[in-house]
């Protein structure tokens, strides 16, 4: 019973006994050795490959990214410069500070946005090489990608059109920050453009957030120049041609006053009579302005047009009541 229980208690621990032999190690792991050495050749031409595929793919990145970088710069220099001669110096020289800071931010923001596509594609299509060198069947990897990219574009359509309506928003240079567009329900000031929603501050402080791909129609009228237009409702009795020559000295004065001459890109004209209704003649007054400086002049043009008038004697426009045209 004693020699029973000891060889029971030795085969529940076989750490107590003898250690086996390396000899007999070696020939108990001989499949596996001789696999491995077989193989070891194989294992070090992928590991080379692979480091290979790797390092090659980590060059072409930073590659890619310089050449994105350049050709968007001179893309957009072209652009400006072409830009500036329709223009003119005088509207080049004017806006030039605010010019260059949004051309650096749609500069970067493209070059980023394409640095990140390269970046994806050379990095994706380096990691499928390397599973190929690692023996794995590439076809049901790239058949379960392109399904699961299939099922993401159906499941994502608005989000792929937000952002490629933002990219073409950038590289056409639609609007910008400090832009003030109407975008159809959003009138106001841009305060943030990024390739999914811009973000448009209106008169009231209301801040709305609208989606790059619901933007049908935008009107910007801070883009390149902008126009003054007043119009000046005088007394139907008013003598027009008096009145216009009234109207274009003090034309000839406001444009020679200091704040003026720096917002205004061409001297204010008087284009004539307008409109003639409800005892008035309307005469309309324009002035070309720097982007974003015509609200100001025109507020500026208004009051000084007025007091000019109001020296020479001419008489502004006072509707008449219906029972008072009845009556004449």
């Amino acid at each position: 019973m004693a020699g029973a229980h000891t060889a029971a208690a030795e085969a529940v621990l076989p750490g107590d006994g003898p250690p086996v032999p390396p000899a007999q190690a070696l020939a108990q792991g001989g499949p596996v050795v001789e696999w491995l050495s077989a193989r070891s050749g194989v294992f070090i031409a992928g590991a080379v490959q692979i480091v290979l595929i790797v390092v090659i793919a980590l060059v072409a990145r930073a590659i890619a990214g310089r050449l994105i970088d350049q050709a968007v710069r001179r893309t957009a220099a072209s652009h400006q410069l072409l830009g500036s001669g329709k223009l003119g110096n005088r509207v080049l020289g004017k806006a030039n500070g605010s010019k260059n800071d949004r051309q650096e931010q749609r500069v970067e923001t493209i070059s980023s946005v394409l640095r990140r596509a390269a970046s994806v594609v050379i990095l994706g299509t380096a990691v499928i090489m390397a599973l190929g060198e690692l023996g794995l069947d590439l076809g049901p990897i790239l058949m379960g990608a392109g399904v699961l990219g299939l099922a993401i574009g159906f499941g994502a359509q608005s989000l792929v059109q937000d952002f490629l309506s933002g990219v073409f928003m950038l590289i056409e240079d639609q609007y910008g920050v400090g832009d003030v567009v109407d975008v159809g329900d959003a009138v106001g000031t841009v305060e943030e453009v990024s390739l999914r929603v811009i973000k448009i501050r209106d008169l009231n402080g209301g801040l709305w957030y609208v989606r790059n791909g619901e933007i049908v129609r935008v009107c910007n009228m801070n883009q390149d120049w902008a126009r003054a237009v007043v119009e000046i409702p005088l007394d139907a009795r008013v003598d027009v041609a008096h009145a216009i020559e009234v109207i274009e000295r003090s034309l000839d004065t406001f444009s020679e006053l200091p704040g003026p001459a720096d917002q205004l890109l061409e001297p204010p004209t008087a284009a004539g009579v307008v409109g003639i209704a409800n005892g008035a003649v309307v005469l309309r007054v324009m002035a070309k302005t720097k982007p974003g400086e015509q609200w100001a002049l025109d507020r500026e043009l208004r009051g000084h047009l007025k007091g000019d008038l109001d020296q020479a004697g001419i008489r502004l426009a006072h509707p008449m009541p219906a029972n008072a045209a009845d009556g004449a």
